[in-house]
């Protein structure tokens, strides 16, 4: 089923973007524990176009959509093509859209502490935290990289700290929480690499 403004009216619902190709076991683990920490009544995965910082095409939508819905199976979790139907290409974009769209939801958008590390090249990265809360997913090893980011340095007095990860989802722009979670460490390159999905 398709959410609609009533149905996602104060809802709080996590945005997990990404080329997701292919999507895997790391994207299950890091969504469920989104839905826990940050208090989340739903996750969203937004199957983007393609990755405008990466040179590589990703799979076709459907083929990628269909991989989702494969490894993802949870109630609360939607696997979502939106941003092709929105025809945005930057998540500040998509964010401004979603928020017209839905305006009754509250939305927390997801990242790793990878992305964290970049997320100043991200094009209008201040308005994206200006609007929504954000939720940093890191493994043990990325704490570092993803603490002393520049966004995070720029954003530190928003940082919501320790046990106040739970309130993330209710919280006003600009907050944003960055814990620290046991992760799977497949990635979607390694996949790729090693023959298990198309390259």
């Amino acid at each position: 089923m398709h959410p609609t403004t009533q149905t996602t009216r104060g809802r709080r619902i996590g945005l997990l973007g990404g080329s997701f190709d292919p999507a895997h076991q790391g994207h299950v683990h890091i969504t469920l524990e989104a839905l826990k920490r940050f208090h989340l009544d739903e996750v969203w995965w937004l199957v983007s176009t393609g990755n405008p910082l990466k040179k590589r095409r990703p799979a076709p939508m459907d083929v990628r959509i269909e991989r989702a819905k494969d490894v993802m199976r949870h109630p609360r979790v939607h696997i979502s093509s939106i941003e092709s139907e929105l025809n945005t290409r930057y998540t500040a974009g998509t964010l401004r859209a979603l928020r017209h769209k839905f305006p009754l939801a509250r939305f927390t958008w997801l990242m790793g502490a990878d992305n964290l590390a970049q997320f100043h090249l991200w094009k209008d990265w201040k308005k994206i935290i200006e609007t929504v809360p954000i939720g940093v997913l890191a493994r043990p090893g990325e704490r570092i990289d993803g603490r002393t980011a520049p966004a995070a340095q720029i954003y530190r007095h928003a940082l919501l700290k320790g046990r106040q990860s739970r309130i993330l989802s209710y919280a006003d722009a600009p907050a944003w929480a960055f814990v620290n979670v046991p992760m799977h460490d497949i990635s979607s390159t390694e996949l790729r690499a090693r023959g298990d999905w198309p390259s």
